[in-house]
């Protein structure tokens, strides 16, 4: 199935615009009709949504670029591909280790607070 830019855009939940400066920064190339105008298909969709992924997990567009260009450029990448995901989950998981220890310690200040609080009370 095609999808024209606005319908793309309700289904990914990106704006029209992102989804054009997507295609400036050459994260996604979408076909186009015989009017030139963008096509974008399910393999498109699937693309986004890891793209969205990789900002969710926080990596920097210009990894991001940098993935993308590889990717188009076909198998022969897939090694240094799946370098960059190898890198960039050591950084997720030591964000993560970061996180746990932070909220470990906002869970001794509540602790703190809540024995404070029911010694007060009693």
């Amino acid at each position: 199935m095609k999808y024209s830019i606005g319908e793309f855009s309700k289904l990914t939940h990106l704006g029209i615009h992102t989804l054009r400066y997507y295609e400036d920064e050459k994260l996604i190339i979408p076909e186009r009709n015989n009017a030139n105008r963008r096509c974008y298909c399910e393999k498109d969709f699937a693309w986004i949504a890891f793209i969205k992924r990789l900002k969710d997990t926080g990596m920097p567009i210009k990894e991001i670029r940098h993935y993308a260009q590889l990717r188009a450029e076909g198998n022969s990448t897939q090694n240094e591909r799946m370098e960059i995901l190898i890198q960039h989950r050591q950084v997720l998981k030591k964000q993560i280790r970061q996180l746990k220890e932070h909220q470990a310690k906002l869970d001794e200040k509540i602790k703190f607070y809540q024995e404070e609080i029911t010694s007060q009370n009693q």
